[in-house]
C-alpha cells in the first residue's frame, strides 16, 4: 500500500536540486532525475553548522602589568584592558643597519644583510640569521643560525639550532628548553628538556630536568639530569 500523503515529505537531491516526494521515515532512496544516492535523514535533519567563532585568536601578557590579554592573530597591536598601555605585535624583518630598540609580541627576524646595534630587544620569537649586538630577549623561541653574529646578551625560552647549522658561545646558556638539530658548542643550563635530534652535535655540558638524545646524535660533555637550575 502506498505511503499516505501525509506521511511524505519533499525531499531535495544536494547533486542536482531535483525535489520529490518520499516517506517522512525513509532512510535512503535515489533522486529519479541524477540517480544520486540520498540520505533522507540527514537531508530532512542536517548537522548544525559550527558555530562561527570569528578570526583565530591568541594570548599574549601585558609588557607592563603581566595581564592576559587575548587577541586576533592577525592583529599588529592592542590595548591592554588592565593598564591602558599600548602593546605592539607586529613582526619585524631586519635586512639592513638599524640601532633602535624593539618591544613586540610578534616575531623578529635577522636577515643575512640585517644588522641591530646598540638595542634592547625584548620579542615573542627571535629568528638570527645576521648580526646583532645589544641584549635580546625571547619570550618563547630563539634560532640561530650559523651565519648568525651575536654579541651582547640573550635569554629565551627554547633555544633552536637547525641542521647543517653551528653556534658556539663562550658562556653558559641557561634557558628553558632547548632543541638542537645542528652543532652547539656551549655548556647549557635548562629548567625543562634539551632534544638532541639525530643530527645533533653537542660539545658542552648539559644540566637539565630532562635529556632526550636521539640515535645518531653525538654529545660530548659531562651530564646532570633531574633537578631544575
Amino acid at each position: 500500500m502506498p505511503a499516505k500523503k501525509q506521511d511524505q515529505v519533499l525531499v531535495t537531491c544536494p547533486r542536482c536540486g531535483h525535489q520529490q516526494m518520499e516517506p517522512r521515515t525513509a532512510f535512503s532512496s535515489v533522486c529519479k532525475k541524477c540517480g544520486e544516492h540520498l540520505r533522507v535523514q540527514e537531508i530532512l535533519n542536517p548537522p548544525p553548522k559550527p558555530a562561527d567563532t570569528g578570526p583565530a585568536r591568541k594570548r599574549i601578557t601585558c609588557f607592563e602589568c603581566g595581564a592576559e590579554l587575548e587577541v586576533p592573530v592577525s592583529a599588529e597591536s592592542t590595548m591592554c584592558k588592565r593598564c591602558s598601555r599600548y602593546v605592539d605585535m607586529k613582526n619585524y624583518v631586519i635586512n639592513s643597519a638599524v640601532s633602535k630598540n624593539f618591544k613586540t609580541k610578534g616575531s623578529f627576524v635577522i636577515d643575512l644583510k640585517g644588522y641591530v646595534f646598540n638595542t634592547e630587544a625584548i620579542v615573542s620569537d627571535a629568528v638570527i640569521k645576521g648580526r646583532f649586538l645589544g641584549k635580546l630577549s625571547a619570550e618563547h623561541s630563539l634560532t640561530v643560525y650559523s651565519t648568525a653574529e651575536i654579541k651582547g646578551s640573550f635569554k629565551t625560552a627554547r633555544l633552536v639550532i637547525p641542521a647543517a647549522n653551528h653556534f658556539r658561545w663562550p658562556e653558559p646558556i641557561k634557558v628553558g628548553s632547548a632543541e638542537i638539530a645542528g652543532e652547539l658548542a656551549a655548556n647549557v643550563l635548562a629548567n625543562d628538556t634539551v632534544l638532541l635530534k639525530s643530527t645533533a652535535r653537542l660539545f658542552g655540558d648539559v644540566e637539565a630536568v630532562n635529556l632526550v638524545v636521539e640515535e645518531g646524535a653525538v654529545l660530548v660533555g659531562r651530564i646532570r639530569i633531574g633537578a631544575k637550575v
